[in-house]
């Protein structure tokens, strides 16, 4: 036992460190406008590819090639920076440390977006508190949909949908992601989830071109979106919920975001969904939930203690599936 106490020392700095430095600066900071972030630089890829393949012939096809491209390249090239890093500093085992040590905790904690959409959603409360108009700007920043004619109570519903949606895409799966293939899979994940926010949308210009990435994207958030409702319902203390968010969960228009939206809706005992306008286009979507009360600031703050108690809870069990990983594969 003595003997392995260093190497133990050592996997834990190594996996389960890093992870809880990366957590805790995402829930101090967000995302830090001044810093450059890799999704950035995933948006702009994407943008180019899309201007320069969706035309002509071929748009699925070529979309395809586009999405699965950079999701290999995102992964492969992460992975490769890690060896390097690794083989660089293998010579002095303190410089090892300390450099893949802060590697890992920047990596993380770029692929981790929970801190910062929860400061959006408090932002909107506050904000149609004010006025509707300044309730519709505020949201329009964290929705993809047409604010500009959305009620009080609308614009409401659209934050917290999104925080829910959120707490899936933007910390769960990252982490489900993280704990199954390393920080490469985590920013394999976060390079999906951007072109299926960019390309993956069912109106005239991406119904072909993004078909590829949209479903790309529902196989990666298969298991994370369920997981994401499970976590909530826990924090929640309402174990009763589960049958509720698979009744509806199941209705949604898509095959993942249900289940967290429900989880919510259950919770807060409110009703989701109902027409929404993307690009011009009407869609429907069916309702989650069946009580359409009115939301109000304290419905915000508990949904905001559910989405943090659910993301603890997560992070505590990514770090026992990775440290379990790492002592089992030495």
């Amino acid at each position: 036992m003595e003997e392995l106490l260093p190497l133990m020392i050592v996997i834990f700095i190594i996996v389960a460190l890093p992870l809880a430095f990366a957590w805790l600066c995402d829930r101090l900071w967000g995302d830090p406008m001044w810093l450059p972030h890799p999704v950035v630089l995933f948006g702009k890829m994407i943008s180019g590819g899309e201007h320069l393949l969706n035309r002509g012939n071929h748009r699925r096809l070529k979309g395809g090639i586009l999405a699965i491209t950079y999701i290999i390249l995102v992964y492969v090239s992460t992975d490769l920076f890690l060896s390097w890093l690794l083989s660089v500093c293998s010579k002095d085992g303190g410089l090892l440390l300390i450099l893949v040590f802060l590697v890992n905790v920047i990596l993380i904690f770029y692929c981790l977006a929970g801190t910062t959409l929860i400061r959006e959603v408090r932002m909107v409360f506050e904000a149609v508190d004010r006025s509707l108009e300044e309730g519709r700007k505020q949201v329009a920043r964290i929705v993809g949909r047409d604010t500009s004619e959305l009620s009080a109570q609308e614009v409401r519903t659209a934050a917290l949908e999104t925080l829910a949606e959120n707490l899936s895409d933007g910390v769960i799966a990252p982490l489900f992601w993280y704990a199954l293939l390393g920080i490469p899979g985590m920013l394999a994940y976060k390079m999906v989830n951007t072109l299926d926010s960019m390309i993956g949308y069912k109106n005239q210009r991406y119904i072909l071109f993004g078909r590829v990435a949209a479903r790309i994207d529902d196989v990666a958030n298969y298991l994370p979106a369920r997981l994401t409702a499970f976590l909530m319902v826990i924090a929640g203390g309402r174990i009763s919920l589960f049958s509720f968010v698979r009744k509806y969960g199941r209705q949604h228009a898509s095959p993942n975001s249900g289940y967290p939206e429900a989880a919510l809706a259950g919770i807060l005992k409110c009703r989701f969904g109902g027409p929404h306008n993307y690009f011009g286009e009407e869609v429907w979507k069916p309702y989650i939930g069946h009580n359409d009360r009115l939301l109000t600031t304290e419905d915000m703050k508990k949904a905001v203690s559910i989405n943090e108690r659910a993301e603890t809870i997560m992070v505590l069990l990514t770090m026992v599936v990775r440290v379990t990983c790492a002592f089992l594969f030495l």
